[in-house]
């Protein structure tokens, strides 16, 4: 059984950890942006929610197209040509002049970006076996923490100082810098080629790993588990900034500590999740999450150093349920499945995302732009639920993933 990772192995996982780090901050900077966007585009709480979940809609509708082609090409090729129609769309949005352009901006943005994920996951199941998963996992999801430390801070001071543009722009110019690595350094990743998937069309492909029994419970446990994050993240600075009184200049110190210290726990919780058991270390993050969301959500004033903590304890927790989950249903496909598998999956998460950062917009209602949110706390119960479900539907794939052959 391989312990250590290799030089090329190390890279690649160094690669993807980037990748997801521009593609994570996209969608993130959002966020912190909301409190200004609110204000500099006139909009609503439910016209910014359907601004975050376009992406996600549009991700999801990707997932499903691309599902199909997925293992037909060489892997390094559709990550290198669904990363350059990601930078596009975020240099959309770094020079998007009105509310509707930057609506398409971010469709755009979503139509690429959200086929990522997948083709990042597929990658990994390629590379490393499952007894690594864990770890490689929680490396490549680091990039969660690093978008908080690098990148949400230096995206805010760009924000205040040049404007709401300038985020994106930021990212542009990153992501070139990871294109380049992509074409110089990545080898092809072509085993997957020979498999039975390419006897098949792409159209008959989709529908054989889409409806595939063993596959839909994968499906099912995958498409709840974007719903705490898209419910929470697309009002977190609105709520921080209205309900708790944490003023918008310290945002930038808050979101550094808490992805501070998730940069250190996620390779942590990997390594933990391997030791331990992938299922056991979701369970334990599932219940310590559902328990911080209920008491963060109900709060109506809180000093800046409390919410500091209860955000590290909660990106922890969600931190070992990505991780550990991540790494347990990279065991449910076949070779020849895979990439179509790992599409599939993201797709149903992207959607199911959107639909639930729609929702948020219709929960919470705010009076004026400087007035503090009503409705969050509901947010919060519907978060424990999802979360409860999930709990059910992994153990499924855990159950499942045992009686697999190695």
């Amino acid at each position: 059984m391989q312990d250590k990772f290799s030089g090329y192995q190390l890279f690649v996982v160094s690669l993807l950890a980037f990748l997801q780090f521009t593609v994570v901050l996209d969608f993130m900077i959002l966020s912190p942006l909301g409190a200004l966007l609110l204000e500099k585009l006139s909009v609503a709480p439910s016209q910014f929610g359907l601004v975050v979940s376009a992406y996600a809609f549009s991700a999801g509708l990707s997932g499903l197209l691309a599902a199909g082609f997925a293992d037909r090409f060489d892997r390094r090729k559709l990550l290198l040509f669904f990363y350059a129609g990601f930078v596009f769309g975020t240099f959309l949005c770094g020079i998007a002049p009105t509310y509707r352009f930057l609506l398409f901006a971010r469709v755009i943005t979503g139509l690429f970006g959200g086929v990522i994920s997948s083709i990042s996951f597929a990658i990994v199941a390629d590379l490393f076996p499952l007894s690594m998963r864990g770890r490689v996992m929680g490396l490549v999801q680091t990039s969660f923490a690093a978008s908080q430390v690098l990148g949400l801070p230096i995206g805010l001071y760009l924000a205040t100082r040049w404007g709401w543009h300038a985020p994106f722009r930021m990212i542009v110019g990153v992501s070139l810098l990871a294109g380049v690595f992509i074409i110089l350094k990545l080898q092809p990743i072509t085993a997957h080629l020979g498999a039975a998937s390419s006897k098949h069309s792409p159209i008959e492909h989709l529908v054989r790993t889409a409806t595939r029994g063993r596959y839909l419970v994968g499906f099912s446990a995958t498409m709840l588990l974007a719903t705490g994050g898209f419910m929470l993240m697309p009002f977190g600075s609105t709520f921080l900034v209205q309900n708790l009184g944490i003023p918008l200049a310290k945002l930038p110190m808050l979101y550094m500590m808490t992805g501070t210290s998730a940069i250190f726990a996620g390779p942590l919780l990997g390594r933990l999740s391997d030791s331990i058991g992938k299922y056991r270390m979701f369970a334990i993050g599932s219940v310590v999450t559902a328990i911080l969301v209920v008491w963060y959500t109900g709060l109506t004033h809180a000093s800046l150093g409390f919410v500091i903590g209860l955000n590290i304890a909660l990106f922890a927790s969600i931190s070992a349920r990505m991780v550990s989950s991540s790494a347990l249903t990279s065991a449910l496909p076949e070779l020849s499945d895979r990439g179509a598998y790992m599409a599939i999956s993201s797709s149903l998460q992207q959607l199911s995302g959107g639909v639930a950062a729609w929702s948020a917009g219709l929960i919470v209602h705010q009076a004026t732009p400087t007035s503090a949110l009503e409705g969050y706390s509901k947010l919060g119960w519907v978060v424990v639920a999802a979360v409860a479900v999930t709990m059910g539907l992994m153990f499924n794939v855990h159950r499942i993933v045992a009686r697999k052959p190695a």
